[in-house]
């Protein structure tokens, strides 16, 4: 597992970061992190904007990672900028898990960024994140080592990251974890199909005519 502030080669790509004085940080990580967790993050992410260059703190909204980062741009002064989702224009209600953060992100955000995405299309949030990727000067990752899944696709974003010359520092403070998976709950089952008693006839169904419809 990486250590705070390294990357699996031991060093941190922002070591080797350009510095320049408008440099965009962008964040990308886990969404359940467990609530001490969330602290934890908060608190090293400020340590790291408090030593990097000024510049905008750019973050897609969202629960976790991003809501910690949010709040430790905010303690730093950085100006955040929050993107959120829209369909043809029109901002996108988060999904359910999301709301609280992204109000409260909402409320700490100096600029709101709109990107066309369907925040409930997976592969179309990560896309989302490539693009404030590539458009930024560094890269914080919470990320605690583990590769992408169907549900998180935090080790492909560092990868995009690398691959595209953009410097990449992970951040997965000691301590912390992330929410257990709930167990899959196993379908319900379907109740048995009554059967006729000997002798009974099986009723029929009354025909409604098309185009009629009699409500109860």
């Amino acid at each position: 597992m990486p250590d705070e502030g390294t990357t699996r080669g031991g060093m941190s790509d922002a070591a080797r970061g350009d510095g320049t004085a408008d440099a965009q940080v962008t964040v990308v990580g886990h969404a359940d992190l467990t609530p001490d967790t969330l602290r934890l993050v908060e608190s090293a992410l400020h340590r790291r904007l408090e030593r990097l260059a000024r510049g905008p703190a750019v973050v897609r909204s969202g629960a976790g990672s991003a809501l910690a980062f949010g709040r430790a741009a905010r303690a730093a002064g950085r100006r955040l900028v929050v993107a959120i989702p829209t369909r043809d224009g029109v901002p996108a209600v988060p999904l359910r898990p999301d709301r609280l953060a992204t109000g409260e992100l909402l409320t700490l955000a100096d600029r709101v960024r709109l990107l066309e995405y369907d925040p409930a299309d997976r592969d179309a949030c990560v896309r989302a994140d490539e693009r404030m990727v590539a458009d930024g000067s560094l890269l914080l990752a919470v990320w605690d080592g583990s590769p992408s899944d169907g549900r998180d696709a935090t080790a492909h974003l560092v990868a995009f990251a690398r691959a595209r010359g953009v410097p990449v520092d992970v951040v997965w403070p000691e301590g912390a974890a992330r929410q257990p998976r709930p167990a899959s709950s196993p379908s319900p089952a379907r109740p048995p199909r009554p059967r006729a008693r000997p002798g009974s006839a099986v009723p029929s169904c009354r025909h409604v005519p098309r185009g009629r419809l009699d409500r109860a």
